[in-house]
């Protein structure tokens, strides 16, 4: 080591090779002297490089381009420094970010939390580069910004109460229903509340003579003036219409006439005159059903006149079940117009049924009203069903603001792998870990209510939700 430095030393200052040189190179190798210097040079070298390479290194961590995620404001954020290229970097504080509620740790190098606002500023990196007391340090500026949750965009502007036919923004409902249990909520869809518009959507529900329940949706129509109030005369009097005990009397007695037939035929050959038997007192159950919604479309026909205001004013779907229970099941008695949903999901087996004919595909995506005349016509009767069940674990009804984000298409509302994953949603499986609990049913009509206001982009109508279990 001595020697080579030697020689180096001659050469950067011009001494020329000779004999005397190298005896004098041979005599000063043990030259003690010479020893030490040599070594506190080649140290003092060390050292400089050493200098050399951490002022290299924050320089190239400062030119660096460090592009931070976006985060979302009220949405968890997490970002990790990745400074696998500068061993020696480390970020003891960043500054700013408490403005936005994230915090940051020096151990792990994380950035972390839920942002409070959405904000752009610029972070203040407070880091070092090298050991003790040749430690460096410095400061990086990188931009950051929180964009605002979408839900934030929206306006909830309170509706007029003091306007005709005014509505609440939503309603909600828990309690019984026959041996079983049921809920209801209501809610006003974004676009609805960004304008102040009242909650087009409108449900009711019922108990019955002679142990009959009904349960009743409507989606008023958004081009509509006043389909807030044809919603809820629909719901209200269609439930109201059931409430008639000599009605009921007779429709109980045609729907026990049409069990006993149907049960007698059931998976065996039948003759032309047993079938007309069956279709006898199935016609006459949709007969007693039909003259409920046709008395309904009359009276909303009246009220139209008498408010001074044309019947398509109040356009309004409508489904609703009329359900009792009978010694041998559950008979579910079925209305639908319009686009919206109702749909059972049986116990054993565990299948799912979609219980009314949605206005939907061969129309082109044209929704029907209950207050079209022209939906009273030779296929009315094919808008009525007729179903009975040994037992059922969900009775289903919503209106097209839960059913469009979470089933999108209406072959799913017959997929059992579609209701396992919405059924999954109710339970707290969505990024709002809203959950509705079925088993413990404590303020369920609240949890539902909350559950509703699930964010789907493009998505914003009103949303109606009812579920017997």
């Amino acid at each position: 080591m001595v020697e080579l430095f030697l020689k180096q030393l001659l050469t950067e200052f011009n001494i020329a090779p000779g004999k005397a040189s190298d005896n004098t190179v041979a005599r000063l190798l043990h030259n003690a002297k010479i020893n030490e210097l040599t070594k506190s040079i080649i140290a003092a070298k060390k050292q400089a490089i050493n200098i050399f390479y951490m002022y290299n290194e924050t320089e190239a961590f400062k030119d660096t381009k460090i592009l931070l995620p976006n985060a979302v404001s009220r949405k968890p954020y997490e970002y990790q420094f990745d400074l696998s290229c500068f061993p020696h970097i480390y970020i003891k504080e960043i500054r700013n970010l408490d403005k936005v509620g994230l915090s940051f740790d020096p151990a792990s190098a994380k950035i972390s939390g839920i942002p409070t606002s959405a904000l752009s500023l610029d972070l203040q990196l407070f880091f070092t580069c090298g050991q003790e007391e040749e430690q460096l340090e410095e400061i990086k500026i990188i931009p950051f910004i929180v964009n605002a949750d979408p839900k934030d965009l929206w306006l909830n502007k309170p509706s007029n109460k003091n306007d005709l036919f005014a509505k609440a923004d939503s309603d909600k409902y828990a309690g019984t229903f026959l041996d079983k249990h049921i809920v209801v909520a209501s809610q006003r869809g974004r676009s609805h509340a960004h304008e102040g518009l009242f909650r087009d959507d409108h449900f009711c529900t019922r108990k019955l003579p002679l142990d009959w329940e009904i349960i009743a949706l409507a989606d008023g129509a958004g081009s509509a003036k006043f389909s807030r109030q044809g919603s809820m005369m629909a719901t209200t009097l269609i439930a109201e219409s059931f409430h008639d005990e000599v009605l009921l009397t007779e429709l109980s007695d045609r729907c026990i006439d049409y069990l006993t037939t149907a049960g007698t035929t059931t998976g065996q050959e039948t003759s032309s005159a047993e079938e007309g038997q069956v279709l006898k007192h199935k016609s006459s159950i949709i007969n007693i059903l039909y003259k409920s919604v046709r008395s309904l479309h009359t009276t909303l026909g009246d009220f139209a006149r008498q408010e001074g205001i044309q019947l398509k004013d109040l356009n309004t779907t409508l489904i609703f079940a009329l359900v009792r229970k009978f010694d041998n099941g559950y008979l579910m008695l079925t209305f639908g117009v319009g686009d919206c949903p109702v749909s059972v999901i049986t116990s054993d087996p565990d299948e799912v049924k979609l219980l009314n004919q949605l206005d939907i595909g061969e129309f082109g995506g044209g929704t029907r009203f209950v207050t079209m005349p022209e939906i009273f016509t030779n296929d009315m009767a094919s808008r009525f069903a007729i179903n009975r069940f040994d037992n059922f674990s969900r009775l289903v009804l919503m209106t097209d603001g839960i059913y469009d984000p979470k089933f999108v298409t209406e072959n799913k509302l017959e997929n059992k792998a579609a209701w396992d994953t919405f059924f999954a949603d109710l339970d707290g499986q969505n990024e709002d870990n809203a959950r509705v609990d079925f088993l413990r049913d404590e303020r369920i009509e609240d949890q539902l209510l909350s559950w509703l206001n699930f964010w789907s982009k493009g998505n914003h109508d009103d949303r109606t939700l009812a579920i017997i279990y």
